[in-house]
């Protein structure tokens, strides 16, 4: 690029600028905006045209107008939050033989424990089915015999994990299944 002499130019790896005052092959000697004299070689200067920033995008605009759009309340659109798995209400399952069946008479421990089991694995399969991902079933304290076979009726799904239910709201009676499941496609 050639450059004449009180052309506006600046520095490409400088935060510099100024007007050309001398031009000596290809060392061109510049005037800072600060004042001093510098010189530099034709390939580290590019030509700046003040014409160019009054040719802006906002030229059209005053810069009241500008501002005005800026600092105006844009009506924000409302985020639809989903409940986060964690906070979706589980589903409760309560396995005491009083709930599930109206009168004990004549049933034997086994059978009821059978019972107790089956609930259990019948809405563990429903939970499965209906993509519902937390469980919680609440077999009391007791003997812990109901709770033993739980955990082993668990350990026998593949794709679950389960722990102790909150504490302060089931206290030691209850156990949470969470399912892990792929999202639809």
């Amino acid at each position: 690029m050639s450059f004449r002499l009180n052309d506006k130019v600046s520095v490409l790896d400088d935060d510099l600028s100024g007007y050309v005052i001398e031009i000596s092959g290809n060392a061109i000697t510049i005037e800072t905006t600060s004042g001093f004299e510098m010189s530099f070689e034709a390939s580290e200067l590019v030509y700046t045209d003040d014409h160019l920033l009054n040719k802006s995008s906002f030229s059209g605009q005053s810069i009241q107008n500008i501002l005005s759009e800026k600092t105006s309340k844009k009506k924000v659109q409302p985020q639809k939050n989903k409940l986060k798995t964690r906070q979706q209400p589980p589903m409760e399952v309560d396995l005491h033989i009083q709930q599930l069946v109206s009168s004990t008479k004549g049933m034997q421990n086994y059978e009821m424990l059978n019972l107790q089991l089956d609930t259990a694995k019948r809405r563990l399969d429903f939970a499965i089915s209906k993509r519902i991902q937390r469980v919680i079933f609440i077999h009391g304290v007791g003997e812990g015999v109901l709770k033993l076979e739980l955990e082993y009726l668990l350990k026998r799904y593949e794709g679950i994990k389960f722990y102790p239910a909150d504490y302060q709201k089931y206290g030691n009676g209850a156990t949470e299944v969470y399912i892990f499941q792929n999202k639809k496609l």
